[in-house]
């Protein structure tokens, strides 16, 4: 197999892209690091597109070398024909491969390897080609044999019949058929397993048949819950009179021979004992792989959009983690993230009027000692009545604060963890918990990446798939968000900068502790002086490390060190001063140069001789690209990338993203009417619709048969992601069971 031809089929790229990536991956650089300054070799291939040629990467290898394990296995049996070698070189997943080995596996003793120890091999041989003319009884009576344990010729058809059984199975083309049948025209069938609940969480599938080809991959994740919790029984349905002519088909020749019923009881048999039940895993688990990969490409879509949430920076923010018993835990975060204080209070039940008054004092004393201005409240157990209170209380104050409902999924999680207790030894779990509430508002990103990613509650079933895959998926999601904003080398934690491209758990904590022993960083080449930090991860990690108010003013944009000459000479060649570039003052003239590129690369002007003579005013005029980036040492495609940096210098790309929704009072889901249109923000996007928090305690669900009215829906991922702020219409309210429909139809 060409595997770089295959991979450009696949990902719908050029061989050239293909080529020049594998290469970049095997030469150990990152995919952050490709995507963002290899583009000249990749021709601009994504974050995306690399992380899943990788993956493909992985498995057409992995393809490869169990080809050749195979290969040599069947070579050292002496029973390897170049046909079945040029079927195992056209094999094209591990699944065809299998079933080409099958026949050459070692395998354990089954009835078949009985019968053939029991030498009824030439028996079987004879039946299956069919070439008895006797009476069967007959023929099978010279293999009667008390010495190998075969007393009757009865015996010794039945044990014929169980090697014939097996090859059947064994048989490469017969399993691909009818795994393709099964595929086809496959149902799968529940029903309520014998203990089952009579309305039980999965009553909907106690009886319950769902096409094999069409069954959307989150009932299979559901389904397979049930099932895994002894609620449910299934399996696959299939006509197995089709199956049974397909077979007989293949394998009967002569219906009027005396082995024609012997072979077909051996058809039925070979499909009800051994092939049936091995499709059917088979197709059950190609199911769940596809629904755990549908699963796991919308958690990591709700994940980027939720570490993408702009940050509201420079706000005193009061963290607010609810509870009832035990107390509401605050905790008061200055613009830095700095922790500056922190208090209980119990304004919710069971309480009464001087617990209320006292949690008003508490807040009225932080609003007016700390400048707080914005609230941020867990949307765990008491968010609604804390909630309430919050709403109450601000309208009694002259102060304008506001609040916003934070999805704390994963806070617990972090606050019992080793690293919570490395950075707030003196608090108790709550007091982190409240602390880490207030941070996710102030920086998404640097907070949400302490906690692991499968706790952050924004996928579906996450608890019943492949841990090690959903791990990988979403660590990668985390690090390509991590390296698209990039980090301040001077402030930036340890959990956040082992995300970065290159940087590895220890050498984060090298950094961070490089950085407390020898203060501030004063240019990304320190960065070489940190122990474990070698030229390699520095060429990876460089330019995704941020330094404000170094000695080199390059350091503090996403231009990387090995393009720094290169801008410079432009500059100078462009007749501007840096500093005025930094500032924003040649934003203008650089846009032009740009422009000029675009129209001058079209034309296609002449060699590096003709630009050398050009002068500075036909230079300023129209710079041609190729010459320009011929002569700067440098890719076209990171010149223009650079120079749109040098126009907003460390540009944050969440900026572009939808701001929380900020509110001043509450409503009650009592206080909802059908028709009502409100704002909310999207906080879960799923396979058939999307939660939105509307300002109720409990989240609307836009179905995805109410996201529009324009267009055909296939996933709500089109229309909708985690963090939108959308304007949705109530049209369903269920009080008791505290349901609430929405509709995006407007």
């Amino acid at each position: 197999m060409d595997i770089i031809k295959t991979l450009a089929a696949e990902l719908e790229i050029r061989p050239q892209q293909a080529e020049a990536a594998v290469k970049l991956i095997d030469e150990g650089n990152t995919i952050p690091f490709i995507a963002r300054y290899r583009k000249e070799a990749t021709g601009a291939l994504n974050d995306e597109v690399l992380r899943n040629l990788f993956e493909r990467l992985t498995y057409l290898r992995n393809l490869e070398e169990k080809k050749a394990q195979v290969l040599g296995t069947i070579e050292e049996q002496g029973k390897l024909t170049p046909e079945l070698a040029a079927a195992i070189e056209k094999a094209e997943t591990m699944v065809a491969l299998e079933d080409l080995y099958r026949p050459y596996r070692p395998k354990r003793r089954t009835r078949a390897t009985i019968a053939v120890e029991k030498g009824l091999q030439p028996l079987a041989d004879l039946i299956l080609m069919q070439e008895i003319s006797t009476p069967l009884e007959e023929a099978a009576a010279s293999y009667v044999s008390e010495e190998k344990g075969v007393a009757t010729a009865a015996e010794a058809i039945a044990g014929a019949s169980d090697i014939i059984a097996e090859e059947i199975s064994d048989n490469a083309e017969y399993r691909h058929g009818i795994r393709n049948h099964t595929r086809r025209t496959g149902i799968l069938v529940t029903a309520a397993a014998k203990d089952a609940e009579e309305n039980g969480v999965y009553s909907m599938y106690y009886d319950h048949q769902e096409a094999v080809a069409k069954i959307p991959g989150h009932r299979v994740l559901a389904i397979n819950r049930g099932e895994a919790e002894k609620a449910l029984t299934v399996k696959i349905q299939v006509n197995e009179e089709m199956v049974h002519r397909f077979l007989a088909h293949n394998i009967i020749k002569k219906n009027n021979s005396v082995t024609t019923p012997v072979l077909q009881a051996v058809i039925a048999d070979s499909y009800k004992r051994l092939i049936a039940p091995a499709i059917e895993r088979e197709i059950r688990n190609e199911l769940t792989e596809a629904a755990e990969d549908g699963a796991i490409k919308v958690f990591g879509k709700n994940l980027e959009q939720l570490l993408m949430q702009p940050p509201i920076a420079g706000q005193v923010v009061l963290g607010w983690d609810p509870a009832f018993r035990t107390g509401c835990k605050l905790a008061v975060v200055d613009e830095t993230g700095k922790v500056i204080d922190t208090d209980v209070i119990y304004p919710t039940a069971p309480t009464n009027a001087k617990k209320q008054a006292d949690a008003r004092a508490v807040l009225t004393k932080f609003i007016s000692k700390y400048n707080i201005s914005l609230i941020s409240v867990g949307n765990g157990t008491a968010s609604r009545e804390s909630e309430q209170f919050i709403a109450e209380y601000l309208k009694t104050i002259p102060a304008k604060v506001q609040y916003v409902i934070t999805n704390e999924a994963g806070a617990s999680v972090y606050s019992a963890s080793k690293l919570a207790t490395e950075e707030f030894p003196e608090f108790d779990v709550g007091q982190r918990s409240a602390a880490s509430i207030a941070r996710r508002v102030q920086d998404p990103l640097a907070e949400l990446v302490k906690i692991d990613p499968k706790s952050i509650g924004v996928g579906q079933y996450q608890h019943d798939m492949n841990q090690k895959k959903l791990g990988s998926a979403l660590g990668g999601v985390v690090e390509d968000c991590v390296n698209r904003v990039g980090v301040d080398l001077n402030t930036a934690s340890a959990p956040l900068m082992e995300y970065i491209s290159g940087i590895s758990k220890p050498i984060a904590k090298n950094i961070v502790a490089y950085r407390e022993e020898n203060g501030r960083f004063q240019s990304r080449k320190e960065l070489l002086k940190v122990p474990k930090l070698g030229p390699k991860a520095f060429e990876q990690c460089a330019g995704f490390m941020r330094i404000a108010g170094g000695k080199e003013p390059l350091d503090a944009t996403a231009v990387h060190p090995e393009a720094y000459d290169a801008m410079k000479r432009l500059l100078e060649l462009l007749g501007l001063n840096m500093e005025d570039v930094l500032a924003g003052k040649e934003n203008k003239r650089l846009s032009e140069v740009i422009r000029e590129m675009g129209r001058a690369g079209k034309s296609g002007k002449g060699s590096e001789a003709d630009a050398a003579g050009q002068t500075a005013s036909e230079k300023k005029a129209g710079p041609d690209a190729a010459q320009l980036a011929q002569i700067l040492g440098i890719g076209e495609i990171t010149l223009r990338d650079n120079i749109k940096e040098l126009m907003k210098p460390g540009r944050d790309p969440r900026a572009d993203m939808p701001k929380p929704v900020l509110r001043s009072d509450v409503l009650e889901i009592e206080d909802l009417e059908e028709g009502m249109i409100l704002k909310g923000t999207v906080r879960n996007v799923i396979d058939f619709g999307a939660f939105v928090d509307i300002g109720v305690h409990q989240d609307g669900l836009v179905h995805i048969s109410q996201m529009s009215n324009k267009k055909f829906v296939k996933h709500p991922l089109e229309v909708v992601s985690v963090g939108d702020v959308v304007e949705v219409k109530v049209i369903s309210v269920d009080v008791k069971r505290k349901r609430i429909g929405l509709s995006m139809k407007l």
